[in-house]
């Protein structure tokens, strides 16, 4: 799947946008794996830099939580969908 970002606009803040509406849509249901930082450098064509920042602010919102060595998974929300 192609997706076409504006370069005019933060490359990161479009990434994490994107996966952010797939966590909330369900393509990413809770508890399940979202693509690495790899995976997503090769699906956006962009740094692993700007998919570790994509990450980073994920994390921080509450939309993916880490374990070390299995990989991100999608974070259990509250019901009102946390304060976005």
């Amino acid at each position: 799947m192609s997706v076409d970002l504006d370069r005019t606009r933060p490359v990161w803040k479009q990434i994490a946008a994107i996966v952010a509406g797939r966590i909330e849509d369900g393509t990413y249901p809770v508890g399940t794996r979202v693509p690495s930082v790899v995976e997503l450098s090769a699906e956006f064509e962009v740094a692993s830099s700007t998919a570790q920042k994509v990450m980073a602010w994920l994390k921080s919102d509450g939309l993916v939580r880490s374990e070390v060595g299995l990989g991100t998974f999608v974070a259990d929300r509250p019901a009102d969908g946390g304060s976005r």
